[in-house]
């Protein structure tokens, strides 16, 4: 039963700062964007593509 004592507070704690966490994440605009970044690579390997055809 003395585990409790300590296991409880322990969860409590990291339970706090993950939510703490992720409102710090969001108000600094961490998931305003959602699309962009799964598609970055494919809009590099464009930018590429037109490099190398440029010389030719």
């Amino acid at each position: 039963m003395e585990v409790i004592v300590i296991l409880v507070p322990l969860a409590l704690l990291l339970g706090l700062t993950f939510i703490v966490g992720f409102i710090w994440m969001a108000s600094k605009g961490q998931y305003d964007d959602l699309e962009t970044p799964r598609l970055k690579m494919l809009l590099d390997d464009q930018k590429v593509l037109d490099k190398e055809e440029k010389r030719g």
